[in-house]
């Protein structure tokens, strides 16, 4: 026979929500201050509290971004022009501007289906 009490006094689902507003700001200001270095910390930190799909996709995402404009930033000559310094204002766009956003308007979610 099987225990049932086991099963009903499981715990409830962890509660997955974002923290609050001035958390959140702090937390967008780290790929601003740092120019766009740590573009992926605040998508990291949102990933690892919620756990989502969309959300790891989104970590993935400006990773790449950020990994991309280290390697733009290493591999082309300081004075550049044409596509070349366009391709390196989007990256350090989507670093700074795309994470901050990011953490600033990431939809908050109370407790999460599965």
């Amino acid at each position: 026979m099987k225990d049932t009490v086991a099963v009903e006094s499981a715990p409830p689902p962890r509660a997955r929500a974002l923290p609050g507003l001035l958390p959140r700001v702090l937390l967008a200001a780290v790929p601003v201050l740092s120019l766009g270095v740590l573009g992926a910390v605040p998508s990291l930190v949102i990933a690892w509290r919620r756990g989502a799909r969309a959300d790891r996709a989104a970590a993935l995402l400006f990773g790449c971004v950020t990994v991309a404009w280290w390697f733009q930033i290493a591999l082309t000559p300081e004075e550049t022009h044409g596509w070349q310094f366009g391709a390196d204002a989007l990256l350090l766009f989507l670093s700074t501007a795309g994470a901050a956003l990011h953490c600033l308007f990431a939809k908050r979610l109370a407790v999460e289906p599965r």
